[in-house]
């Protein structure tokens, strides 16, 4: 693009993100340098800068800058990943797709890195017009993951997760036992610097409602196999929750605590022990989806030797 091009929303588009609509109409820009034109105010929608979290209504008019579209093959994801991913495919229909994100491989490129699961997605669909995130996992956390093919079905997504109509359990290991085996923590989060700079969230009584419920399923020595289920979907929710309330996720850089940590790693863990097990919602447009992803070989193995270890 060598000059400014204004566009003007339609109506299938209408509940976007800015910074997805506009990593669809600039192919080729990373995504880092998208945030860095709505971050300058660069981008304009109705003439008024937004947050790339802005979400889109019909008949907006977009101002888009010039902007030189790099194209560059030693960022795409490889063949092995695409095959990867393509096997981990656990439903797919007309309008979602439901994937087994695996560790250590993000939800969308940013901030250093250079592809993701959506992007990936992408290359793997190329005839969707649509592929877009439903909700989040973190980097390190595995299991289900949603992505919407259709703008109504994302709508009807977001909208169920909203109201809390979307079951998701998770299976972790933290440190330590759960009083009585079951603990709820319902304890507002905000997010705030770390120690190195990195965003966390804290327990803190003007941050946004969240709640998460645990119940021990097996215990081992000094730890504890979990279900995590989240009734909201704060950032880091069940790692910060966990971590508050003094059991802390196995092998969690972030929140957890490494002395506890080193132990599994000596057993041979070598990631987060958090995998979003199931997923499950009922929409107008899909009916039920009920989906699970079994628990990763090398967690399976981590379990397995705790019980030998006593």
């Amino acid at each position: 693009m060598t000059q400014v091009c204004k566009e003007t929303v339609p109506a299938e588009l209408a509940g976007q993100r800015i910074d997805n609509y506009l990593l669809r109409v600039l192919k080729g820009v990373p995504r880092t340098r998208i945030y860095r034109l709505l971050r300058r105010g660069e981008v304009r929608v109705n003439s008024g800068r937004v947050k790339p979290t802005h979400r889109l209504q019909e008949g907006d008019e977009i101002r888009i800058p010039p902007v030189r579209r790099v194209e560059s093959e030693s960022v795409s994801p490889s063949d092995r990943v695409l095959a990867d991913l393509e096997t981990r495919i656990l439903h797919e229909d007309e309008r979602l797709l439901v994937i087994d994100k695996p560790a250590g491989l993000a939800v969308h490129g940013g901030s250093g890195i250079a592809y993701g699961v959506i992007e990936s997605l992408r290359k793997l669909r190329p005839d969707c017009q649509l592929l877009d995130l439903a909700h989040r996992l973190d980097r390190g956390t595995s299991g289900c993951l949603v992505i919407a093919k259709r703008r109504s079905t994302l709508r009807e997504l977001h909208k169920a997760f909203r109201e809390v109509k979307v079951e998701k359990r998770y299976v972790a290991l933290v440190a330590g036992h759960l009083e009585g085996g079951r603990q709820r923590v319902d304890e507002p989060l905000r997010a705030q610097a770390g120690k190195g700079g990195e965003r966390i969230m804290v327990v803190h009584p003007a941050g946004q409602p969240a709640r998460t419920d645990f119940i021990e399923k097996e215990s081992y020595r000094g730890w504890s196999l979990v279900e995590a289920a989240p009734k909201t979907g704060r950032m880091h929710q069940i790692r910060a929750h966990a971590a508050h309330i003094g059991h802390p996720v196995a092998m969690d850089e972030r929140y957890g605590d490494r002395s506890r940590d080193k132990a599994l790693s000596n057993l041979g863990l070598k990631r987060l022990f958090l995998h979003a097990e199931t997923i499950r919602f009922d929409l107008e447009s899909t009916g039920m989806i009920n989906i699970r992803a079994p628990l990763p070989a090398a967690l399976r193995t981590l379990t397995e030797r705790l019980k030998h270890a006593g």
